[in-house]
């Protein structure tokens, strides 16, 4: 897989083209997927085909800390690695729309993303601007050209409340006192629904494998686990909301999903709900499973999502 510099780490990343026998109809949009925590770019194994064969490109790559990503000292916040995504758009030379998804962590990194690097507004002069989070970004006309399509937030929350603050410094402890793959193992447990570890032996046993496989040490686990302890998007969220902003101004609402697992207890399903409540027109979907809804049942997170873009491909043919 190829890697290239960019915000001073080399990222890893997978660029792929639409199957050859797309549909003609597709337009080839770009789809940019985030990982979630301890999680390199082969999580979304199960989505890309479904992706690629419906006519998008894909665009896949490992987050600082993971796999053939640089590690550098944490801790990493979801502001630095929006960072890392939007350097590594610049060093592609990605330009117009793309769709945006991040799973758990990689919705959090998401959200940053588009409070920081909004779609921008033409001031008229040659440039662009772009009212982010840490204030007024300027940027030239050619980055103007990419903008944000869709956002989609799937298996996350705003704020990790109490229930999760507390399940990750128990991650912490048990990473620092045994070992990043025994927080694995305790993460698969309530990851999958029961009915998977009854019937569906042979898939456990190669989740079971990979995450002992999971070439992760403790310090670069402990600087992505930052990322989920601290952010909280809250703030930013209700403020746009109490001036009827879009989040990363996608320009009209219907244009973010916040999607769940119906019976996620790792990222509980009413903290996705409370998200999606502080997102200013954004839709709220479930889909079946937990946590690892995407591994567990890939057909119905698959089907679910390309139906959002599909309905929003069609709103945008009626504009």
């Amino acid at each position: 897989m190829p890697t290239l510099e960019a915000n001073g780490i080399k990222i890893n990343y997978l660029l792929e083209p639409p199957t050859s026998h797309a549909a003609e109809s597709t337009t080839g949009d770009l789809v940019v997927l985030i990982n979630g925590l301890a999680d390199d770019l082969t999580t979304w194994s199960a989505q890309v085909p479904a992706f690629l064969e419906a006519g998008y490109r894909v665009l896949r790559y490992d987050n600082r800390g993971i796999g053939k990503t640089s590690r550098p000292p944490g801790p990493y916040t979801s502001e630095l690695l929006a960072d890392d995504l939007h350097a590594l758009l610049e060093a592609l030379g990605v330009r117009g729309g793309f769709h945006l998804v991040g799973v758990s962590m990689g919705g959090m990194i998401a959200q940053s993303f588009a409070l920081h690097y909004p779609n921008p507004k033409s001031s008229g002069t040659g440039t662009t601007t772009a009212t982010a989070a840490g204030g007024e970004v300027q940027r030239n006309g050619s980055e103007g050209r990419r903008r944000l399509l869709t956002l989609s937030l799937c298996c996350t929350y705003a704020q990790p409340t109490t229930f999760c603050s507390r399940m990750f410094e128990l991650w912490a402890e048990m990473a620092q006192r045994m070992s990043v793959k025994d927080v694995m193992r305790d993460v698969t447990l309530w990851a999958f629904t029961v009915p998977f570890f009854r019937t569906r032996t042979d898939e456990l046993r190669e989740v079971e494998e990979g995450m002992q496989n999971l070439g992760m040490d403790v310090p670069e686990y402990l600087a992505q686990l930052n990322v989920v302890q601290k952010f909280d998007s809250t703030s930013a969220l209700e403020s746009l909301q109490s001036e009827e902003k879009i989040l990363g101004n996608l320009g009209e609402a219907g244009r973010c999903l916040v999607l769940a697992g119906k019976t996620d207890i790792l990222i509980p399903v009413v903290l996705s709900r409370e998200l999606a409540e502080r997102i200013e027109g954004s839709r709220f979907l479930t889909v079946k499973g937990g946590h690892a809804c995407m591994w567990e049942f890939p057909e119905d997170f698959n089907k679910t999502f390309l139906r959002f873009l599909e309905e929003w491909r069609e709103d945008k043919k009626n504009v």
